[in-house]
């Protein structure tokens, strides 16, 4: 048989071929047709599977063969590819509560011929099972590791002249086990995780038998594999348990747990220890909730009409709720999720606590938004509360197949109409009589959190790897670094170098040989060949054995240690400590730290991973008034590129903002003791985020008809009404807890509720608030609510005459300005269109509020043509209520704007500057909208107010977007860049790592994307012109981006630019991007790490990753960059020296050393140096490495390791080793040495004790020159490492077990000549290279060099010698304290020719220097440092001459900087905006705005 069903991964089920069924089309309506028709259906039988594949088997490859062959036997194969797609296209029965359909149970057993997988999922790579000969297949998938082995197997034959086998065999069993130790501690730490994941705990309904599975039918693989894993985990108690007796007994009781934790600080800690438990795993807390909600479990719900309830079936009472884990969940299940817990599968929603059966639900992990998302339950679900009801459940649901389309779901729900009593006892699932539809509304899917909702009841469909966000996923990656993939090709050439050696060898040795005329026949053993050719096949392979070394095996033992090392450094920096969440940096892959310094490259998330998603109210616009002081990141941003000094500028605001402050509350303070209107007034000192005397000072008018008065009035009410917060009880304090499906609602709701206007609840049909302390009640007429497509909110209320308008609505500011009534006060309209533009450029996120007053029969007209909408069925429905709303949400009053920060996490702009001028080029892929991107690429100062927008989406009903796409990015890149999208460019572009230098940025859609990589309509030209354009724009934003998309993007890039790319990311929507590129870094968030459990390095601050990659990753590159030649350099010196010497002796085979000497060459002899180098050198500080990032483009541009350093060290070993050989010989050649006593010293072993010692010292003190550093440590090592051989000598020759080499030391070493010979030889060998370094630095010094110069001169004395961050506040803060620097003083200007960034200076904001390197010529100069305040009236002068002659509302601008109440500090000119190709969400620009709203009526007007 060529299929099987299969335990772990898909299969396929099986009909009567001629079985008619109910099916879904594409529009989700029900279709008949038979199992061999057009439409295919989950029931395809083994026969049509087996004829599938005998289909395929003639195109079949062997691979695919192969594949196949192992898919069919082993259950945890992933089915070949052909299969993947063919089960993409069948459709999911599952069955609830009724019995399963005999065509979909095996005749013989009666079990299920459908086998889903388990809840369960593995990001290991390993198994107790497989670890042993997977990880050997993959260590020895290493061509050295081959070759290694064949060395031992050749030295086991005494032929070939090993005499230790055993010992000779002892390195590569060393290598071999250390690698598996460490991918067994990486795997550890990954099993941890996903131990603790599929144990969390979910309430199960349990006692309901569920016909889609079988649970007792386990597979004896699987039996076997729970048998080795138990096995596994009792060792490791036992381990576990030895440890805590032996620290017990020598402590005297002394806390194990602390002493574990201290142990793993040393090494690299589990994610177990690390993680912060999550509330949904708290079972006590589960067990409470469930009481509370759930206090009578026989309870019984009286059914509702229409719905899959039997009122028929009796309960038995069985079935319960319980605690399980989320391993325990099955296809066909039925599991409750209460509030905070995440969703353990994907399921369709059945009901929930509320009464409309609607939840609340947070995607973050899913798609990066932390806006609550509603979605609705199944009609047919409705009265569903206790375990007894769920008992009276007979339906089944038919759904498409597993896929990745996160905002997409088909289904049907099929059951009986419980009001037909004559259908109730049929069931027959091809009978029943009645279906509802399920869409994407109401499936909750894995991953997601339920929010604002006590409880919510489901049926799950999909489980463990066929879940949405696990399918988005994809397998966690083997990755290599870039260093170990070229250091293959260094590799083979010393492997073809070999051959040559060993191809000359046997020749000459078969030669030799073959001639019978020379004095060999009569004092030499017979030959072990019986002819001269097999002699030279014998001498090939025994010079293979003498001159293994070429090719050594300690490289990579030493390679591991350095990179565990590296680990630990990485682990140990308490720079890259997160006290919030006790989180250090946590290195999972020890193969990679190289690649960290060699990014060129950064995809990052946004919200959790640049922002904190923590919304504040700093600042409004109420009848043409400006509120709110805030000095935000995007405006210090803007000052730093004018050169003002934004430290200064902070501290002085930070005054001004402090001051205004004390004066707000005081005046709050002095209306509560005057019984006046704030006496009710509860603030929150520590809460209060909008700061603004002004705006407390119009309030307390006491005259009651002041228009500003009223309006501040309205707006703030408008505020406190028009959303869709709801409130909680908060057990910490007197105050409502704001629930919001927005963060930015909430923070408009609290901003209401500081300045005295205090929504207290919600109910179906009336809203609460308090005013200034008087309790108020609205009734809701109606509720337009937003929605991303509308960009608006709208809320109906009914409010007494002359207090309040009825109609309020909010929204995006381009949205508002195109409803606003014809004749608007145009001043309103238009200074509020100022105050928006520089909202915005502020980094702010804004929304207008607009109001008006409807009449009773307007409303009552507009609401039945509402209701008739939403009631209908068509096509058009959601067209139909869209329409019928805009009939309303027009002719408004605009009142005024809001303006929100979203809080940056600490330290983003400075390390995304120092990441800038680094040369790394930063790529944000979110899933948010895109006016939140944008705003955040201000804040991040990644967008600037002189760069042009493009604008990357395709058009509305555009039948061909793939065309429509590839013509508006080929525009782009002609008339931007003069470029044509060819293969050509595209190749120029791979040697171009410059970053971009013109002013652009460019912002795709998601819509965008899914053309781009769609598989039908993603061309490759359409790609390659895609890549073009992102890579000549300074900053690229990708927004509403799906998971699988982030991976395509990193792809793209990573293969075809063939660069290093790294990902970070915070949630389970960014593992797939993470696994994609070539380093991955997972941020530890405060509700969930699933990023991190599938990264390589977890942080747990987006600012580390500068101080991981900019010092880390740079100073591990360098290293390996170093060391590897190194080693290459005094293999190729020792080996050499043999073959010089074999051509002397014919090519034999005979040593030139003593064998011991062959052995601690490269254990003892060498080896310390080289790894210290590896492991301690550093060329600067990590104070320096920040404080000049530029130093890192060598790594970008690979100029520290190449195949040319390689062979030129190679070359310079050569050399060396014909000095250290040929010294030796000469001295040799014309006499024989004797010792004091007489006795000559001319044996083989003699000479070579000369050669080792000059080879030796050589070599060490070669890999001293090359280290940066000198410490104690590496000085003490290399010093040592010398004496060694000496100590070596004398030791093992004192005995006579040493044979032939007795008494060598005393010998030699008493010899003038040796001195004389060994002291010239290291002078004669170190000489070239130190000369050459030394003239390099004087005539064509490096970057490196100029800085290091600079540095020992005092440059940066002012800075801390180690440890200094620029991203840190604190270390800048202390800096400052203690440099005292004069203001006057000469700043140190650091430029280039060739800046690294797009600017030609770039403020540093810790020395206010300005940093601008390339990769060649550094020239410093002194400059006069900056004014750090120009005058403000000659800014404003300079302002009114710009705009003086131009545009009315320029001339508004004029007029607000002559009266103060605009400032064009924050940018150029006030002129100078972002240009854009679309009208774009996010880029209030006042002139667009006030185009939209003159437009609109102008059209009206012509109408």
């Amino acid at each position: 048989m060529l299929f099987k069903p299969k335990s772990e991964t898909n299969g396929i089920i099986a009909p009567s071929p001629n079985l008619e069924k109910i099916t879904l089309n594409n529009d989700n309506n029900l279709t008949h047709k038979s199992i061999n028709g057009d439409s295919t259906s989950d029931n395809f039988n083994q026969t049509l599977v087996k004829n599938e594949i005998q289909n395929h088997q003639l195109h079949l490859s062997i691979k695919d063969k192969l594949h196949l062959f192992f898919y069919n036997h082993f259950p945890d194969v992933d089915p070949p590819q052909f299969l993947k797609d063919q089960f993409a296209k069948e459709t999911r029965n599952i069955y609830v509560n009724i019995p399963l359909p005999n065509n979909m149970k095996d005749p013989k057993t009666g079990f299920p011929l459908k086998n889903y997988p388990r809840n369960k999922i593995r990001t290991t790579r390993y198994t107790p099972v497989t670890f042993l000969p997977k990880n050997l297949i993959l260590q020895f998938s290493n061509i050295a590791n081959i070759y290694f082995l064949l060395m031992i197997i050749l030295g086991a034959f005494e032929v070939f002249g090993v005499e230790n086998p055993v010992l000779n065999s002892v390195p590569l069993i060393v290598i071999v086990c250390l690698t598996a130790i460490k991918d067994a501690i990486e795997d550890y730490r990954r099993a941890s995780s996903d131990v603790d994941l599929n144990n969390s705990r979910i309430h199960l309904l349990t006692g309901l038998p569920n016909p889609n599975v079988i649970i007792s039918n386990i597979s004896l693989w699987r039996k076997f594999k729970k048998l080795n894993t138990r096995i596994l985990r009792f060792f490791l108690k036992a381990v576990k348990y030895f440890f805590v007796r032996k620290n017990l007994n020598k402590n005297n009781n002394q806390n194990y747990w602390s002493d574990r934790a201290s142990i793993q600080s040393t090494i690299v800690p589990t994610q177990t220890q690390l993680q912060t438990p999550r509330n949904s795993l708290s079972i006590i807390a589960r067990t409470r909730t469930s009481i509370s909600v759930f206090p009578n479990s026989k309870k019984i719900t009286d059914p509702l009409p229409n719905t899959i309830i039997n009122p028929n079936v009796q309960p038995n009472g069985l079935s319960k709720f319980k605690n399980k884990n989320w391993k325990d969940i099955l296809v066909g299940d039925i599991i409750r999720v209460r509030q905070n817990e995440e969703v353990p599968a994907d399921i369709v929603l059945l009901t929930s606590s509320n009464e409309e059966g609607t939840c609340f639900i947070e995607t973050k992990n899913l798609d990066g938004e932390t806006n609550l998302k509603q979605r609705n339950s199944l009609k047919a679900g409705s009265g569903i509360k206790y375990s007894n009801d769920c008992e009276r459940i007979q339906c089944w649901i038919e759904c498409e197949a597993p896929n990745t389309h996160l905002y997409q779901f088909k289904g049907l729900l099929h059951y009986n109409d419980n009001t037909d009593s004559s259908q109730l006892s049929n069931l027959d699932p091809l009978q029943m009589n009645s279906s509802e539809p399920i869409t994407n509304s109401n499936v909750l899917l894995r991953g997601c959190t339920l929010r604002n909702t006590k409880w919510a009841l489901g049926i799950v469909v999909y489980t463990g790897s066929e879940t949405k966000i696990v399918l988005n996923s994809g397998v966690t990656p083997l990755k290599k670094s870039r260093i170990s993939k070229e250091l293959n090709l260094s590799v083979f050439i010393n492997f073809m170098l070999l051959f040559v050696m060993c191809f000359v060898s046997g020749i000459v040795n078969g030669i030799f040989y073959a001639d019978d005329t020379t004095s060999r026949i009569f004092y030499e053993f017979e030959a072990w060949g019986s002819t001269s050719a097999i002699n030279g096949i014998l001498g090939f392979f025994v010079a293979v054995n003498l001159y293994q070394t070429l090719v050594p095996i300690s490289l990579y033992i030493s390679i591991e240690i350095i990179k565990t090392v590296q680990a630990i450094f990485i682990y140990s920096d308490v720079k890259m400590y997160y006290d919030k969440l006790d989180y250090p940096c946590v290195p999972k892959s020890w193969n990679i730290s190289d690649d960290l310094g060699q990014i060129e490259y950064i995809f990052s998330d946004k919200t959790g991973t640049l922002t904190q998603n923590v919304m504040e109210f700093k600042k409004c616009s109420i009848n043409t008034k400006s509120y709110g002081l805030c000095y935000t990141e995007a405006k210090m941003g803007m000052q730093k590129r004018l050169n003002v000094d934004v430290l200064e500028e902070k501290s002085k605001m930070k005054n001004i903002i402090h001051n205004d402050h004390l004066k707000m509350l005081q005046l709050i303070e002095e209306s509560k003791q005057d019984n006046g209107l704030f006496k009710s007034t509860d603030i929150v000192d520590d809460e209060l985020t909008f700061i603004s005397s002004q705006y407390v000072s119009d309030v307390l008018n006491t005259n009651q008809y002041d228009p500003q008065k009223i309006a501040n009035d309205w707006f703030m009410t408008c505020m406190a009404l028009c959303h869709s917060v709801v409130t909680e009880d908060d057990p910490d304090s007197n105050r409502k807890l704001l629930k919001a499906e927005s963060p930015d609602e909430a923070a408009l709701v609290g901003c209401a509720r500081d300045v005295g206007i205090e929504f207290t609840s919600r109910f179906r049909d009336s809203i609460q608030i308090k005013k200034y302390g008087d309790a108020k009640s609205y009734k809701i007429l109606s509720v337009i609510p937003f929605s991303s497509s509308r960009k608006k909110m709208s809320i109906i209320l009914e409010i007494p005459a002359d207090e309040l308008p009825s109609f309020m609505n909010k929204g995006a500011d381009n949205v508002i300005y195109e409803r606003l009534k014809e004749d608007s006060d145009e001043e309103i309209v238009q200074r509020t269109a100022i105050h928006l533009e520089e909202f915005a450029k502020e980094g702010l996120r804004t929304l207008c509020f607009g109001y008006k007053e409807i009449s009773e029969s307007e409303f009552s007209a507009w609401f039945k043509r509402s209701e008739e909408a939403a009631a209908s069925i068509s096509d058009d429905r959601e067209e139909n209520i869209e329409r019928v709303s805009s009939e309303i949400e027009n002719d408004l009053n605009l009142i005024g704007c809001t303006a929100i920060e979203d809080r940056l996490q600490d330290g983003v702009p400075d390390s995304i500057q120092l990441l800038a001028e680094a040369g790394i080029k930063l790529w944000v892929l979110t899933g948010d909208k895109i006016e939140t991107a944008i705003n955040i690429g201000f804040s991040c100062n990644l967008l600037e107010s002189d760069m042009k927008l493009l604008v990357i989406k395709p058009e509305l009903n555009d039948n061909s977007p793939d065309k429509g796409l590839n013509a508006t990015i080929s525009s782009y890149l002609s008339e931007n860049f003069h470029m044509q999208g060819t293969q050509e460019e595209l190749e120029l572009a791979k040697l171009d790592h410059f970053p971009p230098k013109g002013r652009h940025a460019v912002v795709v859609d998601g819509s965008a994307l899914t053309t781009i990589f769609n598989l039908h309509t993603g061309s490759e030209d359409l790609q390659r012109n895609f890549l073009l354009l992102c890579k000549q724009c300074k900053s690229v934003l990708c927004c509403r981006v799906s998971p699988s998309q982030k991976a395509e993007v990193v792809k793209l890039v990573k293969n075809s630019l063939e660069v290093m790319t790294l990902a970070i990311g915070d949630g389970a929507n960014d593992v797939a991007m993470i696994q994609a590129a070539n380093v991955g870094i997972g941020i530890a968030g405060e509700e969930g790490r699933q990023a991190v459990m599938s990264s390589d390095y977890g942080l747990g601050q987006f600012r580390f990753l500068t101080r991981l990659v900019l010092v880390h990753g740079r100073w591990s590159y360098k290293r390996l960059a170093e060391m590897i030649p190194c080693f290459f350099y005094k293999n190729v010196v020792f080996t050499f020296t043999l073959f010089w010497f074999c051509v002397f002796n014919n090519f034999d085979g005979s040593y030139l050393y003593e064998f011991t000497f062959l052995m601690f060459f490269n254990l003892a002899f060498t080896s310390l140096p080289v790894i210290f180098l590896g492991v301690l050198d550093q060329d600067v500080s990590d104070t320096i490495s920040l404080l000049v990032p530029q130093l890192y483009r060598t790594g970008i541009l690979r100029l520290e390791w190449s195949q040319f350093k390689f062979i030129y060290y190679m070359c310079d070993g050569l050399y060396q080793s014909i000095l250290s050989f040929f010294f030796p010989y000469l001295l040799y050649y014309q006499g024989i040495l004797v010792s004091d006593n007489g006795l000559n010293i001319h044996h083989r072993f003699w000479m070579g004790v000369m050669v080792a010692n000059i080879a030796v010292i050589s070599c060490n003190i070669y890999v001293l020159m090359r280290q940066y550093r000198w410490d104690w440590l590496s000085v003490l090592i290399d010093i040592l490492s010398c004496l060694f051989i000496f100590f070596w000598t004398g030791v093992w020759s004192a005995g006579t077990i040493s044979g032939p080499f007795y008494k060598v030391a005393p010998q030699i070493f008493g010899s003038p000549a040796f001195w004389c010979v060994f002291f010239i030889g290291v002078i004669a060998n170190l000489l070239p290279r130190f000369v050459y370094d030394t003239l390099n630095k004087l005539y064509h010094p490096r970057d490196i060099d100029i800085i290091r110069e600079r540095v020992q001169k005092g440059a940066f004395s002012q800075y801390p010698k180690h440890g200094y961050d620029p991203t840190c506040s604190e270390d800048v803060d202390k800096y400052l304290e203690n440099a005292n620097i004069p203001k006057d003083r000469e700043h140190i200007s650091l430029t280039l020719d060739t800046p690294v960034s797009g600017h030609s200076d770039h403020s540093d904001h810790s020395d206010h220097s300005n940093h601008s390197y390339h990769s060649h010529h550094l020239h410093l100069s002194p400059t006069s440092p900056t004014s750090p305040n120009s005058d403000g009236t000659n800014r404003k002068r300079s302002e009114m001459e710009r705009v003086k002659g131009v545009s009315p509302l320029n001339r508004l601008r004029l007029k607000m900087i002559e009266t103060g109440e605009y400032t064009p500090s924050s940018s150029r000119n006030s002129l100078e905006r972002i240009q854009s190709t679309h009208e774009v969400p996010g880029l209030s620009q006042a002139e667009s705005l006030v185009n939209i709203h003159s437009k609109r009526h102008s059209m009206l007007t012509m109408n």
